[in-house]
């Protein structure tokens, strides 16, 4: 057993650890990039630029005057206007439609979390089935956001891949800190994998995808699954992930005062969600330093314009390197948030065809960590 495995031997047995009491103290880790630190400071005067498309979005998102969100208590930053809420402003401007994309049908139900129900939005396509399902979930740094803010996304993926898409809500922090976000993501993966077939989906064929927050814990819950001896995910799609605690990566000091996602904000997010900064060391946070053996296939897509930048990227190399097949692609030009932005974003439906792709390729066959032993 190598140093990393010895340090992290599982995730379940982590998140009983997660879930006692956790000391005070620690401080946040550095990963291996913040040599690079240095050599990024001249990149912090000159901070990447938006294309003109995401451009745009932003300028809308400033005009709609949000307060700084790490100025704010959790209830008041939950109020703010969102990335979305600018989608719709520049599309009124364009004068196009800001209905939802359609889909078969859209039903809202609770489902069981780890403490109590927790809402979820099941997108069901045009036709019969059975359909492959991705159990998707959305971000908002476990703090703020909703399955209302991150609409777009599942639509757009229920559609392109044929598919199912069940967004799961969880408890989020401040009122409930880690890991009650992970353990309600892992609790709607494993309802999901008793309940596809009522879905019109397929059992064998099931999917995890989130976006930032949402992104680590789709990661989570494939290792959960592994420790757990469960049914895996056949396929992971990681769209700029939360992989990490270091906030001094290259990325971090290049975006730094970015929009819409900065360090501050991440800084605040930590400080919302995690008990103490111990929990950063936890493997379902710091996954760039977690054992990945044995994970299905992943795609992991980040944006030039985002403090995660750094760290999806290490993720990805890391998944590699433990033998996983991964997609990965940044996106120059783009910012954070900009996965969901389809309709007006020509790299937002790039990226969408970049995780169906990978979806489509997990959906043809089933993986169970069982079957691998």
């Amino acid at each position: 057993m190598d140093l990393r495995n010895a340090l992290h031997r599982g995730t379940a047995l982590a998140l009983l650890v997660a879930a006692a009491a956790c000391s005070p103290g620690g401080q946040r880790a550095d990963t291996g990039e913040t040599a690079m630190a240095d050599s990024s400071k001249a990149s912090m005067a000159t901070p990447p630029a938006p294309d003109q498309q995401m451009q745009a979005v932003l300028t809308e998102l400033a005009a709609l005057n949000p307060k700084p969100i790490p100025e704010l208590p959790a209830a008041e930053a939950r109020k703010q206007p969102t990335p979305a809420d600018a989608v719709k402003a520049l599309l009124k401007k364009q004068g196009k439609s800001t209905a939802p994309e359609p889909v078969g049908s859209v039903v809202n139900r609770k489902i069981p979390g780890a403490a109590g129900p927790i809402a979820a939005r099941i997108y069901t396509p045009k036709g019969t089935g059975p359909f492959p399902v991705v159990v998707y979930y959305h971000g908002g740094g476990w703090v703020i956001a909703d399955l209302d803010t991150y609409d777009a996304s599942p639509r757009a993926l229920t559609n392109l891949a044929n598919a199912v898409v069940v967004s799961a809500n969880y408890r989020q922090g401040p009122e409930h800190k880690f890991p009650a976000a992970h353990q309600d993501a892992f609790a709607a993966y494993r309802w999901v994998l008793a309940n596809a077939k009522s879905l019109k989906g397929d059992p064998s064929k099931v999917a995890v995808m989130g976006e930032s927050a949402g992104g680590n814990l789709a990661a989570a819950v494939a290792m959960m699954a592994r420790d757990s001896g469960i049914q895996m995910p056949v396929h992971q799609v990681l769209v700029y992930p939360i992989a990490g605690y270091d906030v001094n990566t290259p990325s971090y000091q290049e975006n730094a005062q970015a929009k819409p996602l900065n360090k501050a904000m991440m800084q605040w997010f930590f400080d919302q969600y995690l008990r103490s900064p111990e929990d950063g060391k936890n493997p379902l946070i710091d996954l760039v330093h977690a054992d990945l053996q044995r994970l299905p296939s992943a795609t992991v897509i980040t944006a030039q314009i985002d403090p995660l930048r750094s760290e999806g990227k290490a993720l990805s190399d890391a998944l590699r390197n433990d033998g996983v097949d991964v997609d990965y692609r940044n996106y120059d030009g783009a910012a954070h948030e900009f996965f969901g932005m389809g309709p007006v974003l020509d790299d937002a439906k790039a990226a969408q065809q970049q995780a169906v792709a990978g979806l489509q390729k997990g959906f043809g066959g089933m993986r169970t960590e069982s079957a691998q032993r």
